[in-house]
């Protein structure tokens, strides 16, 4: 026999939007909140009791109208409309990304509201960024493997039939400088190629502070006597250590640094943030602890047509550079179970290196 319990109509409602995963907002007639529930009480960071009366840019900003000329189009059209990837700012500063649906809504007095079901995109976004990312460092990295080995074995041929032709001329021809010439650019070519392909060597995991590991990256870059760049620190003491391969982390860490030091002109400020972050997804594996690196620099930001590409190689904005930097050190911290990532704007460039902390028998 099933026991009944009695629940009023008003109760069972309130129960049910009380335990909605979906954020849900009302709008008056003049777009100011009526009501939220608890999941857009979480994802706008503010509570019901304080947004109530207020319009919408006033509980947070977005990047675009929609809770203004969206909502009221909904009122005027009596037609639902559905915005997708928005970018909100709650006032907690951390910008989240949403699909919003508005839904006009009649109630028995004639007024016409707008509910709003909000669901937050951003995590499933950056799962299919970071797959892209892996996806892309693997085949680039299968690809260049390829070229290389073609490339690299008439390079020998070249070479050695170089050091006959040399060794024929004798050290006193006047050709042999060019024979010289030749010998030191296929030595050149054959160094590029090696930097393309990188290190083949597995990582030799040992236990490593990262904090040591920064402070040296920062000894080293800041031996340059050519600049005078501002290095500013914001770390967890309390960051565990992890199992990496020092050389290659210093390696990687040591060239988003160097970019950063470069894009501002070498006479800006670059600052080293670490953080724990729980229960983070990396490549579809959810980890326990997380180590987040942020290298910000207050640079003229990387230009929009070249975002899509930065860690391909060849791809530079410099034109001293050879654009192998980012792509090593994608494929370095990749070694380690990591990803690198990155947001770029005018006065402001943050790459994100993400490191698993927990031992592989936690």
């Amino acid at each position: 026999m099933i026991a009944t319990t009695n629940v009023s109509t008003d109760g069972l409602a309130a129960a049910i939007l009380s335990h909605q995963v979906t954020s849900l907002i009302l709008f008056d007639r003049d777009l100011k909140i009526l009501y939220m529930n608890p999941a857009a009480e979480m994802l706008l960071s503010v509570s019901a009791r304080m947004a109530q009366g207020l319009s919408m840019s006033q509980v947070m900003r977005c990047s675009r109208d929609v809770f203004d000329q969206h909502l009221d189009a909904v009122i005027e059209s009596d037609q639902p409309i559905t915005e997708r990837g928005i970018s909100l700012s709650p006032p907690d500063g951390h910008a989240i990304t949403v699909d919003c649906t508005l839904v006009p809504v009649e109630f028995d007095e004639g007024q016409t509201c707008v509910l709003a079901e909000i669901r937050r995109v951003d995590r499933q976004l950056r799962m299919t960024r970071e797959e892209q990312l892996i996806t892309q460092n693997l085949a680039t990295r299968d690809l260049i493997r390829g070229i290389a080995h073609e490339i690299k074995n008439p390079l020998g041929g070249m070479r050695g039939a170089a050091q006959l032709l040399a060794l024929e001329l004798g050290e006193n021809s006047s050709l042999s400088d060019y024979t010289r010439i030749i010998v030191e650019e296929v030595d050149r070519l054959k160094s590029l190629v090696d930097q393309m392909l990188g290190s083949r060597q597995l990582p030799v995991m040992s236990s490593v502070n990262i904090h040591h590991i920064l402070e040296r990256v920062c000894i080293i870059v800041s031996s340059d006597p050519g600049h005078s760049v501002e290095f500013e620190r914001d770390y967890d003491p309390s960051i565990p250590d992890l199992q990496a391969d020092e050389g290659q982390l210093v390696q990687a860490i040591m060239n988003i640094v160097q970019n950063a030091v470069q894009a501002t002109d070498k006479k800006g400020k670059v600052l080293l943030q670490t953080r724990v972050l729980r229960q983070f997804t990396l490549a579809s594996v959810r980890h326990r602890l997380v180590l987040q690196i942020n290298i910000v620099d207050d640079g003229p930001g990387i230009p929009q047509e070249l975002q899509e590409r930065v860690f391909y190689p060849m791809v530079s904005g410099k034109s001293e550079g050879t654009g192998l930097g980012l792509s090593l050190a994608q494929s370095l911290i990749n070694r380690h179970g990591g990803l690198i990532e990155f947001t770029s704007r005018p006065g402001k460039t943050v790459f994100t290196i993400y490191l698993p902390l927990e031992h592989s028998n936690d």
